[in-house]
């Protein structure tokens, strides 16, 4: 199926909003909380209440949607939610930690939506089960990451100016854009499938090829979960300004943004499942350096160059499997695992656990955690490919 650059400009838009609201979320928020008051281990359980809402959200989300057929109305209700849950956030910081906690868990069981929703209906539109259109899903998807480099960049500079205390008005503006983003996307539905049913979907996960697929998911995200989270308090606890936090994850995002440019190039030279053994590697390298590098700015430069790797090929490679592995009405809810599984149970964990590491032992222990749980994906990636049909 060949999509014009015209149809597909809506979804470009919708990831440029998710994903620059998410920068601004993920980014800053460790830094609106430790003003509140809060202690690391504080600041983790608050991050693994957003994770938590990716282990039901999503698939919620998506059965309604593959059940209904109707993905865009979902999606429209979705952003108002996401919107006014951001609202609540901004007046929740007086009322303490219990507030903020559960304003945070409606934001996210809201835009927990956008992910697998937005996915299935640019796969659906790209037919990308079938091997198709992975340059125009890089070309499409990189907007997201255009917006989440703008994001953590110019709002860096903006809190530098403003104070911390503007954060969560900027976090309700950068989700309001979404609402108003989604509301412009196009209508798209599946023909009737035969495994439509919420245990055909469960029915595939527990193909061994699947299985092992998600576990290296769960392992290599579990891993990032220390920049997710703590990257920001890494940075300050080595003096770094609120300006060049920005700056370096900016770093990683323009060498993203080549690799989703030039998808279509680099992506057929590698099996997807050897993208996802070479993530894991990346990965595991990354974290080690983080370990070793006291806060010095030319190994985290180095560093955040991997991203290009350790994400946007992983999750490309991702998303092309997930579309096989889920095809037809399966597709939302497939995506809703890939988002439960990935970037749910994994947050979780990572959250609670990062947190009492770092207040136990520091930041470097932390990221050799992060280093040895990389290579442990790495190996369910090969486990995977290892029980492909032949």
């Amino acid at each position: 199926m060949i999509v014009g650059p015209v149809a597909l400009r809506p979804f470009a838009r919708a990831w440029f909003c998710y994903f620059a609201a998410m920068g601004v979320y993920s980014l800053y928020a460790p830094l609106w909380f430790d003003r509140l008051g809060l202690s690391a281990l504080a600041i983790g359980t608050i991050a693994s209440v957003a994770s938590w809402t990716r282990v039901f959200a999503p698939y919620g989300w998506a059965w309604i949607a593959d059940h209904s057929n109707r993905r865009q109305h979902l999606l429209q209700l979705a952003g108002v939610l996401s919107a006014a849950s951001a609202l609540a956030l901004a007046l929740a910081g007086r009322f303490g930690m219990g507030a903020v906690s559960l304003c945070v868990a409606l934001l996210f069981i809201a835009n927990g939506a956008v992910m697998p929703l937005t996915e299935a209906s640019l796969a659906h539109h790209l037919n990308l089960g079938s091997g198709q259109g992975g340059t125009q899903y890089g070309r499409t998807r990189l907007w997201g990451t255009v917006g989440f480099m703008l994001s953590v960049t110019v709002f860096g500079v903006v809190l530098q100016w403003l104070g911390i205390e503007a954060w969560p008005w900027l976090v309700f503006a950068m989700w309001a854009l979404l609402a108003y983003a989604l509301w412009r996307l196009p209508a798209t539905a599946d023909g009737p499938h035969s495994e439509a049913s919420a245990a055909g979907a469960l029915q595939v996960l527990r193909q061994r090829e699947v299985a092992w697929f998600f576990a290296s998911v769960f392992l290599v995200v579990l891993a990032h979960t220390s920049i997710y989270a703590f990257f920001a308090l890494f940075l300050a606890a080595h003096g770094a300004e609120r300006s060049l936090i920005g700056l370096l994850w900016a770093v990683g995002l323009v060498i993203e943004v080549g690799f989703f440019w030039t998808q279509g190039h680099w992506f057929s030279r590698v099996s997807l499942h050897g993208w996802l053994m070479l993530a894991g590697v990346t990965a595991a390298l990354r974290f080690a350096a983080m370990a070793l590098s006291q806060g010095h700015l030319a190994v985290l430069l180095l560093a955040q160059l991997t991203h290009a790797v350790t994400f946007a090929a992983q999750h490309a490679a991702c998303i092309a499997l997930v579309t096989r592995y889920f095809p037809g009405r399966l597709r939302g809810r497939g995506q809703a695992l890939y988002s439960t599984i990935g970037y749910g149970a994994s947050g979780v964990l990572g959250g609670v656990a990062g947190g009492a590491i770092i207040e136990r032992w520091g930041f470097a222990a932390m990221f050799w955690a992060a280093s040895a749980v990389a290579l442990l994906s790495t190996g369910c990636a090969l486990r995977s490919r290892r029980n492909m049909p032949v």
